[in-house]
């Protein structure tokens, strides 16, 4: 029986500078559209006060990189240190090649690079993508990163009130990026591992261009969906795979200490916190002042709490992707 336990060693995360308030925003479009909208509909719908935005010279590469400088700064370690670079993200530089190489070429690593992609699982994937390589044997050390620009893909300009409700879920989005180092701990590290896919729904959101179904054109390469039809799978299935990792750990919500959480709008994790019965006080919420970051979310979080774990430490870290899929990864800080 492999005995090999894998965590995570050290995160880092890298927020752009530029601000864009909701109400900007909101302004932003009814100028662009010629259409009247409620006043701060944007802001009373999601409870955003304002998120950070990429600048026109950077990408989801270059978001990642620095999330990913600091991840390696974090644990005393080189580029050359890491022998498999994930980029593990929703967004990405271009279709091909895999922006894992373009952030590998950034860093000055010589690692196995290569994309894992998953809506706004992504990260998390990628995080139990590494530590499969590690227990199989593949890898010593994975480097682990996101880069979200998620803010390119808001529908500029809106035709009606039909597409504005469609287009609702593009305007919560934010930028961001996160790391993690991914290797083998003496203790602790990952402790358990879910996911829970209804792949039925794959229609209810997303960004159809890019592919092979719409190649080109600009209609096709902005967000949309029916929020309301997300939450609605999220909430039955989600409170599913939450009693299966409690029967499995023997863990409730007193054994961990912080919870990180995939967050969309503000209402959303309100309605989080009263299905799900999980303390406030162990969330970390980003979504007020940074959106929704896509699969750098949950990174995010981890950055901004790494510092305050101790050893021993437990954190769940629940992830909800359009797919649909919901992901659980609970760990201990070794």
């Amino acid at each position: 029986m492999n005995d090999l336990r894998v965590g995570i060693t050290a995160a880092g995360a890298y927020l752009p500078d530029a601000v864009l308030t909701t109400d900007d925003l909101q302004k932003r479009v009814e100028r662009e559209s010629r259409l009247a909208l409620p006043r701060r509909l944007f802001a009373s719908m999601s409870g955003i006060t304002h998120r950070r935005v990429a600048a026109p010279g950077e990408y989801a590469s270059t978001l990642a990189v620095r999330a990913a400088r600091q991840a390696l700064a974090d644990a005393e370690l080189d580029p050359l240190d890491v022998d498999l670079l994930l980029f593990a993200s929703a967004s990405r530089d271009m279709v091909e090649p895999a922006t894992a190489h373009i952030v590998q070429a950034a860093l000055g690593s010589r690692a196995h690079a290569m994309d894992v992609t998953n809506a706004c699982n992504s990260f998390l994937n990628g995080i139990d993508a590494a530590r499969a390589f590690v227990l199989a044997g593949r890898a010593r050390r994975v480097l682990v990163c996101t880069g979200e620009t998620p803010t390119r893909v808001m529908r500029p300009r809106l035709e009606s009130l039909r597409q504005a409700r469609e287009a609702f879920a593009g305007y919560t989005f934010g930028d961001g990026g996160a790391a993690v180092v991914v290797e083998a701990v003496p203790r602790g590290g990952i402790l358990d591992v879910d996911t829970e896919n209804r792949s039925q729904h794959w229609s209810v959101g997303g960004i159809p261009g890019g592919g092979s179904r719409h190649p080109r054109g600009d209609e096709h390469s902005y967000f949309a969906g029916d929020g309301r039809a997300l939450r609605g799978v999220f909430e039955k299935i989600g409170t599913e795979i939450l009693d299966r990792v409690r029967y499995r750990t023997g863990l409730d919500w007193s054994g961990y200490a912080r919870v990180l959480v995939h967050q969309v709008t503000r209402p959303f994790l309100d309605r989080f916190v009263e299905v799900t019965g999980v303390p406030p006080e162990k969330l970390e919420v980003t979504v007020v002042d940074h959106g929704n970051l896509a699969s750098a979310t949950l990174g995010v979080q981890l950055a901004r709490v790494w510092s305050g774990l101790a050893p021993g430490d437990r954190v769940l870290m629940i992830g909800l992707g359009g797919g649909v899929s919901v992901m659980t990864m609970a760990w201990e800080r070794s």
